[in-house]
């Protein structure tokens, strides 16, 4: 008989397996050793758990002596104004003016208003004490998803106390005290007050306060009898009221108004078909008052700038003080000026021997900025900001056509071609991977050869494709960003033609650096804000940074000088040094004028939102007349001022079919011209009776095949 003990007695034989008692002891052992290693663990995590509870609730003791005092909540109304100003003093509006604002007992707010923001904006209000647990854990899981504060989880109680009390910002403290705030709230007030108090502080865009004055402003009736479609639009807003504004972007808000109501549908709060009513019916939006808004183009680009460094809530409630970059006189001009070139987009005129009824544009935008210090003087988004509130300066892309050829140019100075460099005009065609690639001439005729200074004032798109193949589309590319240029730009063979879209605010960005000598500064509009008591909030801090060699950007100026003398500028010319470039794009759905001074630099455009056509609109017509008409008023007072000088050019007086030197070889009737040169690629040969001769040879070749050509169709 063996006998088989719990516990082991002693090594009986070898063996190369361990007894049942020492295995079982082995087994107990670990046991005995993890449940220790559980049991300090647990200890350790109470003992942890415990501080940071005593931590916690004594935190949240010294949050809540800091906290507001809640009684004051029926009393609380958001009367500080804040008010934007122009350079000379004049008030360019003022933010949240007390009219706004319409409080009314929850009984006048429609039903469909009160069960839409339920849910939406917080489904468990009638089940909760002020805070959402659940809620709260779902958006700790997304902002920890994303690694950033992204969703709030606040219910309708702390919506109602960070409105209230503290700041819009997402921070931990702040987070903690909007619940112990909305814990109070719950205690203090029932369910149906805090609902009415909610209702009657959200903002609802352009400085509507509450429900009542929302649905006055936006669908002019009182609050009573808002339906489900027009509640659903409204709920939809909250998340943000100026992006979803109807007035601005109405698709946006149409958007929005579906999620809401498909939240409610998936909720069980209305039926299939009433959502589809309410989704398929018209919102028949109030005519808009006249804006309060001065120069509402600008002080409308100035609010958003203000929504995106204080929030919605601060901006319209804090009573900040800014100051802008504005001339509000030059402004003013500015405006009469647009509105004079739409008056003459509706006249008929005789075009190319035909009489068209009108020049089929609707809208016009004006831009002027100080190259030297970046302000805004005067923006002038459109025909008129009661019709659309769409900024044509900031928010529209669209082809610059020719007004992208001086980076064109300048990629070819950085090259080391000079103004004088004669580049051949004549058909070409480029092989592409899209295929045959033919570049044309507006007028479709050719110029021969041709000095690159030349080529630039007549902008002639062959010589201009021929200098972007010559030096490298990515170059141009580059010349541009350096400049100004942010938006996407393809190194494409008809890139200098303005084949890639961009806005009024970077070409004229890129231009200003032109007007700098080659130092870029960001345009800006707001340069000191302060609190209600006067405290600095902000101060503008210029920063500038030389991104182009200055003898490069002086011999361009001087070229971008003689569109405005000489070429397709002129109608643009002043008695005072001006430089400039006309754009105009081959289907006729842009037309450009960008010209500058030192001090000033204005670009001016007429066109379609809709990208329709006009009838024959060149840059140097309707946009060269805009920026004269507006830059007499604007030069008035500014001393003319010469542009810097290139160094290292030399001036030779040459002929345009040899390209070599005038001499007493060369015929009187032979085009000769003074043109500049980098020092050390000057022509130094003249005409020769030998070099005369060979071009007269060319041309007689050129002539024969010409004819050729012809009696080749004449036959066939």
């Amino acid at each position: 008989m063996i006998f088989r003990s719990k516990q082991p007695i002693g090594k009986i034989f070898k063996s190369s397996s361990k007894s049942v008692g020492a295995a079982r002891y082995t087994r107990n052992k670990k046991r005995n050793f993890w449940m220790n290693v559980f049991k300090k663990i647990m200890i350790g995590s109470t003992v942890l758990g415990v501080i940071g509870v005593i931590s916690g609730s004594i935190f949240v003791a010294y949050i809540s002596k800091k906290l507001p005092d809640i009684d004051s909540i029926n009393t609380y109304i958001p009367a500080e104004t804040t008010k934007i100003y122009a350079k000379d003093g004049t008030v360019l509006a003022e933010l949240h003016q007390e009219e706004n604002r319409i409080l009314i007992p929850i009984e006048k707010i429609s039903p469909n208003i009160i069960k839409t923001v339920i849910a939406l904006e917080d489904t468990d209000f009638y089940k909760h004490n002020g805070i959402n647990i659940k809620g709260i854990m779902r958006a700790l899981y997304v902002d920890i998803k994303a690694m950033s504060f992204v969703e709030g989880g606040s219910t309708l109680t702390q919506q109602l106390a960070r409105n209230l009390f503290l700041y819009k910002q997402k921070k931990i403290i702040r987070k903690l005290a909007e619940m112990v705030l909305a814990i109070r709230i719950e205690k203090k007030f029932s369910k149906t007050e805090i609902l009415e108090m909610y209702l009657n502080q959200v903002y609802w865009g352009h400085n509507a306060y509450g429900i009542e004055s929302a649905a006055r402003m936006y669908f002019g009736k009182p609050s009573a009898d808002l339906n489900l479609s027009e509640s659903a639009a409204l709920v939809g807003m909250l998340s943000g009221p100026e992006l979803y504004s109807p007035f601005r972007n109405f698709s946006r808000c149409k958007e929005r108004q579906k999620i809401v109501l498909q939240r409610m549908k998936k909720l069980k709060i209305i039926s299939l078909q009433e959502y589809r009513a309410a989704l398929n019916k018209t919102l028949v939006l109030a005519e808009r008052k006249k804006h309060r808004y001065k120069a509402p183009f600008f002080t409308s680009y100035v609010v958003e700038k203000l929504i995106e460094m204080y929030g919605e809530e601060s901006t319209y409630t804090s009573g900040m003080n800014v100051y802008t970059t504005l001339d509000y006189k030059l402004q003013t001009h500015a405006e009469e000026v647009v509105k004079k070139a739409i008056e003459l987009g509706e006249k008929s005129y005789w075009i190319k021997g035909e009489k068209v009824e009108n020049l089929n544009f609707n809208e016009a935008a004006l831009l002027s900025v100080d190259p030297r210090n970046g302000h805004i003087l005067v923006m002038q988004g459109g025909a008129n900001f009661k019709d659309t509130q769409f900024n044509r300066t900031v928010q529209a892309n669209r082809q610059p056509g020719s007004a992208f050829k001086p980076f064109v140019y300048l990629a070819a100075l950085e090259k080391g071609l000079s103004p004088g460099t004669f580049i051949e005009d004549n058909p070409i065609t480029f092989n592409t991977i899209e295929g045959p690639y033919e570049p044309l001439n507006y007028t479709l005729k050719h110029l021969g050869n041709i000095p690159m200074t030349k080529a630039l004032e007549r902008s002639v798109n062959v010589v201009a494709v021929k200098l972007n193949d010559l030096v490298g589309p990515e170059k141009v590319v580059e010349a541009a960003r350096k400049s100004g240029i942010t938006s996407p730009l393809k190194p494409i063979l008809s890139l200098p033609l303005g084949a890639n879209e961009v806005t009024m605010m970077e070409l004229t960005k890129s231009y200003m650096t032109f007007a700098n000598n080659g130092i870029k500064v960001n345009p800006v509009a707001i340069l000191k804000i302060e609190d209600r008591d006067g405290i600095p909030l902000y101060n503008h801090v210029k920063r500038e940074k030389r991104v182009l060699n200055a003898n490069h950007v002086a011999a361009l100026v001087e070229m971008m000088q003689g569109v405005v003398n000489y070429g397709t500028g002129r109608g643009a010319k002043l008695p005072r040094p001006i430089a400039g470039k006309t754009g105009t794009t081959s289907d006729y759905k842009d037309a450009w004028f960008m010209g500058f001074v030192p001090q000033m630099v204005t670009a001016a455009w007429v066109g379609n939102d809709d990208n329709t056509p006009m009838n024959n609109v060149t840059g140097g017509w309707i946009p060269a007349y805009m920026w004269k008409e507006f830059m007499k008023e604007a030069l008035r007072s500014v001393k003319a001022q010469s542009f810097p000088r290139a160094q290292g050019l030399v001036t030779r007086r040459v002929n345009w079919e040899t390209g070599l030197l005038a001499s007493e070889y060369t015929p009187e009737t032979a085009k000769v011209t003074d043109l500049k040169y980098w020092r050390g690629s000057e022509p130094v040969e003249k005409d020769s009776s030998k070099s005369i001769s060979k071009v007269k040879k060319v041309r007689q070749q050129k002539e024969k095949e010409e004819n050729e050509l012809l009696d080749f169709f004449d036959i066939n």
